[in-house]
C-alpha cells in the first residue's frame, strides 16, 4: 500500500519497507548509485530514492528525468546526507516518462510569471504545493467554523438578474445568436427571445438572495464563485473568484464585528494547526525574495509572526470620522508621504488601512459607520450625527500588509427607508420586488459580510499576486486551462 511522503518523513519507523509514489523532482548520481528526488503533494519536501545498480538495473532507469512519475518499493533507513530519512529502492516502475528537453519544471529557480504561464503544472512545485495544500485547509475551516456556529450553508444563483453592488461591470449570460440577434422595434437587444426571457449575467454577489434565506433559516452562509468583468490587470484582481458571505437575522453591527473577528481568527488558526510545514516553507521563501527588496516594498513582519499577531490581538474598533481625524494628524499626512489625499467622505485607500493597522494601533482594525454616499444601498442609516456627515452602518476589517479584507454591513430592514435608498441610487423597485418583499413581510434587523476567498489566501501564504493562490486564474485576455 502507498505512503504518503509527508507520513514517511514524520510517522513511518525506520527499516520498514515501503511503498513510495510520485514525480522526480531532481536526478543526480554516479555509475554505481543514482540519486531521485520525489514529491507527491502531501509536503513540501522531498524524500530521496537511493538507487543501486547492483540492485536495480541501470537500464530501468534510462529515460528518467526531471518530472517522470514512478512507483518504488523500497526500505526506509536513515539517511547519510542533509535529510533525516531516505529510501533505498529495492523495485521501480515507471508511470509515465517526461521529457527532459520539453519540460518545464527543470530543477532550478523559475520566476512566479513562467509558472504561472504552465499553470498546468504549477501544483507540482514546493511553493504551490504548499499554497494550494493551505488553500484546502481553509475552505475546509470555513465550513467547519460556520457549522459548528449553527449556520446553514446556502447555494445562492451563479446566474442573476440583479446586480448586488450596483458595479455594472458583469459577464452577460446568453443564448442569442451573436451574428443576427434579435432586436426590438427601437433597435435594441430583444432578451425577450433569450433563454431566460431577459438580460441576465454572472453573479458577482450571493448577498442578496442570502438575505432572503436569512430572513427564514436563521443564519446562513453561501461559498461560492463570483465574476466581475473589471478590465484591471493588478496584482489584486481576478475576473473570477470565490467569496464567503454570511447574513444572519437579528444580528446588529455589534454583532456582526463580533462574527468577523471570532471567524477570520478561527480560519487562520486553522491554517497554523494544520499546515505548520507548509507555512514555514512559504515564510523562507518570502523571506528570501525581500531580501532585493526596498524597506517599504517588504512585508511589515514575517509570514507565521503575521498571522499570529492577528490571533493575539483584539481588534480595534473605531468609526471611519475617528479614522479619517488619525490619519490627518499622522506624520505622513503632514509631511505629504500618502499618495491618495485624506478628507472626510473619501474611500480609505489601502496605504490608509495599513497605516492605522501597522503603523498606529498596531493590530487589526475595524472600522465602522462610513459615508452614505460612497456605500450601497442596502446598508442601514445611521441617525444623522452632523450637517452633511450622513453614515451607514458598514464596517471593514483591515489587517496588517493588505487592508480591507473583509467588508459587511448591518442591512436596511426599514421599507420606506430602503425603497427611499434606492430611489435616489436609480435602482428599479419594480426589478427588486422580491427582495423588498422580505422588507414588507415580517422584516427583522440582520447583517452580514463578505470575505474574498482569494484575499484570505493571499493573506494567509504571503503570496503577493492575487493570480498565484487560484489553481487556474482567470484575468482580462487570459482564460487559458
Amino acid at each position: 500500500m502507498k505512503t504518503n511522503i509527508h507520513q514517511l518523513l514524520t510517522q513511518t519507523p525506520l527499516d520498514t519497507e515501503v511503498v513510495v509514489k510520485g514525480w522526480v523532482r531532481n536526478r543526480r548520481g554516479s555509475k554505481q548509485v543514482a540519486f531521485l528526488t520525489l514529491n507527491d503533494g502531501s509536503t513540501p519536501h522531498t524524500i530521496q530514492i537511493v538507487v543501486n545498480f547492483d540492485t536495480i538495473a541501470e537500464e530501468i532507469l534510462k529515460g528518467i528525468t526531471t518530472g517522470a512519475c514512478l512507483k518504488v518499493v523500497g526500505k526506509l533507513i536513515a539517511s547519510q546526507g542533509q535529510q533525516a530519512k531516505e529510501v533505498v529502492a529495492q523495485s521501480i516502475e515507471v508511470y509515465g516518462l517526461a521529457d527532459g528537453e520539453t519540460y518545464p519544471l527543470q530543477p532550478r529557480k523559475h520566476s512566479l510569471e513562467f509558472i504561472r504561464e504552465n499553470a498546468h503544472l504549477r501544483a507540482r512545485t514546493a511553493t504551490f504545493g504548499a499554497v494550494f495544500r493551505i488553500r484546502h485547509s481553509l475552505a475546509f475551516a470555513v465550513h467547519e467554523y460556520f457549522n459548528k456556529e449553527g449556520f446553514y450553508y446556502v447555494n445562492t444563483p451563479i446566474i442573476t438578474a440583479s446586480d448586488a453592488e450596483g458595479a455594472g461591470q458583469m459577464f452577460r449570460v446568453t443564448t442569442l445568436d451573436l451574428q443576427q440577434p434579435p432586436q426590438t422595434e427601437e433597435g435594441q437587444l430583444d432578451f425577450a427571445e433569450d433563454f431566460f426571457g431577459r438580460s441576465t449575467n454572472l453573479t458577482v454577489s450571493g448577498q442578496l438572495e442570502a438575505e432572503l434565506l436569512a430572513l427564514g433559516l436563521g443564519k446562513v452562509y453561501t461559498f461560492g464563485p463570483t465574476f466581475r468583468a473589471e478590465n484591471s490587470n493588478t496584482t489584486r484582481h481576478l475576473s473570477e473568484f470565490w467569496m464567503i458571505e454570511p447574513e444572519m437575522a437579528f444580528y446588529n453591527i455589534q454583532d456582526n464585528m463580533d462574527l468577523a473577528e471570532d471567524f477570520v481568527k478561527y480560519v487562520i488558526r486553522y491554517a497554523l494547526q494544520h499546515n505548520p510545514e507548509d507555512l514555514q516553507f512559504l515564510e523562507k521563501r518570502l523571506l528570501d525574495e525581500e531580501k532585493n527588496k526596498k524597506q517599504e516594498e517588504r512585508s511589515p513582519m514575517p509570514l507565521v509572526e503575521k498571522l499570529n499577531f492577528v490571533l493575539d490581538h483584539s481588534f480595534e474598533r473605531i468609526t471611519y470620522t475617528e479614522a479619517i481625524n488619525i490619519l490627518l494628524n499622522s506624520k505622513p499626512h503632514k509631511k505629504k508621504k500618502f499618495t491618495y489625499e485624506v478628507k472626510w467622505g473619501i474611500d480609505l485607500q489601502s496605504e490608509h488601512e495599513r497605516y492605522l493597522v501597522e503603523k498606529h494601533f498596531k493590530k487589526p482594525v475595524i472600522i465602522v459607520d462610513y459615508p452614505k454616499a460612497i456605500k450601497a444601498f442596502y446598508m442601514k442609516s445611521n441617525d444623522q450625527e452632523e450637517v452633511g456627515k450622513e453614515t451607514v452602518r458598514a464596517m471593514d476589517v483591515l489587517f496588517p500588509g493588505i487592508g480591507e479584507i473583509i467588508g459587511g454591513s448591518q442591512r436596511e430592514e426599514n421599507y420606506e427607508k430602503l425603497t427611499e435608498r434606492m430611489t435616489a441610487m436609480n435602482i428599479s423597485l419594480e426589478e427588486m420586488w422580491w427582495y423588498l418583499d422580505t422588507r414588507r413581510f415580517g422584516t427583522a434587523p440582520h447583517s452580514g459580510f463578505g470575505l474574498g476567498f482569494e484575499r484570505l489566501v493571499q493573506f494567509v501564504t504571503g503570496m503577493t499576486n492575487i493570480r498565484d493562490v487560484i489553481p487556474f486564474p482567470r484575468t482580462p485576455k487570459n482564460a487559458d486551462f
